[in-house]
């Protein structure tokens, strides 16, 4: 493909296109399934985005190369290109969390082919996305948080995702982190025999361990246990298809505690990190629960700090139902800045 400015003086927009370093390839790579985008023009947004699944390909720049022959020709190469993954981030050396992937940044930058490759954590992209999202983007109990001060969210996905994103002098700052591994904390009698249950089988139970795809059927079991039951063996996506049909009561059951135990997870975390604009929820169980969800003790449950109560109730809560924002905020970690 011809260069933008072949033949003539490269003008304004072709020196601020080579700033930038576009087009950009951007992803968001969970332990199921890699969305990948385009970045023409910053000020469009992401676009073509498809998803693959992680399991139809060996490592990331297979995937992505995939991807990019789905886009046809002729188009450019891409010049840099931001990488969300679904696991924390030391070094050059990136293995995810929740499925076989593994790479070396260095080696994937160099298979890309790009002049600048960013991989940062899926939630630190997330949170980046937060003071981005709009209205429509969005489903709040009540009122809408603030794009101010300090953001919060988690994601129950395959995985438990936590991040924060605060404003500071030169932009928005993203704080990533693995609050997803933190000891979860019980309410009540209820939950503290779940948890014992949950013990026999991890001597650690974190939130993710209950609160994620993967710790959906040990919550089932344990909720079972509790009641005197026995659960039948049921992934997490027929655990929340019955409980939605009210056709299985253990289900029914998992589903509620999901929720209440959710909302204190949450709770912990506005508290935490002083999320006083407001606190997300991302991942993709919880927009599957659709009016369940609202209807659940989740909020209680979020308020629910004792002397705290009240800092909590001026704390908005809001349901991310644009399954794009992670890829926004992996472009806005190309940015040369956000004032």
């Amino acid at each position: 493909m011809n260069a933008p400015h072949e033949g003539r003086s490269p003008g304004p927009l072709d020196n601020e296109r080579e700033r930038l370093g576009l087009p950009w390839l951007v992803a968001d790579v969970g332990g199921t399934n890699a969305r990948f985008g385009w970045v023409e023009d910053p000020a469009a947004g992401v676009q073509h985005v498809r998803q693959l699944a992680v399991a139809d390909h060996a490592s990331p720049a297979h995937a992505a190369a995939a991807y990019l022959d789905t886009l046809g020709t002729p188009r450019p190469a891409p010049q840099r290109a931001a990488l969300a993954v679904a696991t924390a981030i030391d070094g050059d050396r990136v293995a995810l969390t929740n499925s076989a992937w593994s790479f070396s940044c260095a080696a994937l930058r160099a298979a890309l082919g790009v002049r600048e490759l960013r991989v940062l954590n899926d939630f630190e992209a997330l949170a980046l996305s937060l003071p981005r999202l709009q209205a429509h983007q969005v489903r709040a109990h009540g009122a809408l948080p603030r794009a101010e001060g300090m953001l919060a969210v988690i994601g129950p996905g395959t995985g438990l995702g936590v991040a924060g994103v605060v404003r500071t002098a030169s932009g928005w700052q993203a704080l990533p982190g693995e609050g997803g591994h933190a000891t979860l904390a019980a309410a009540d009698d209820f939950e503290a025999a779940i948890l014992q249950q949950a013990r026999r089988s991890f001597s650690h139970v974190s939130a993710e361990r209950l609160l994620s795809g993967i710790g959906l059927p040990t919550l089932h079991a344990a909720v079972a246990e509790v009641h005197g039951e026995r659960a039948q063996a049921l992934d997490a996506p027929r655990i929340v298809e019955l409980a939605l049909a009210g056709t299985d009561a253990q289900c029914v059951r998992t589903i509620d505690a999901f929720c209440a135990l959710l909302g204190g997870f949450a709770g912990n975390v506005a508290l935490t990190l002083g999320a006083r604009g407001g606190v997300y929820i991302g991942g993709g169980i919880v927009p599957r629960l659709g009016e369940r969800f609202f209807g659940s003790r989740f909020r209680e449950r979020f308020e629910a700090k004792g002397r705290f109560q009240g800092y909590l109730q001026a704390i908005p809560t809001a349901l991310i139902t644009d399954t794009q924002a992670a890829l926004t905020g992996a472009a806005a970690a190309l940015q040369p800045h956000d004032g």
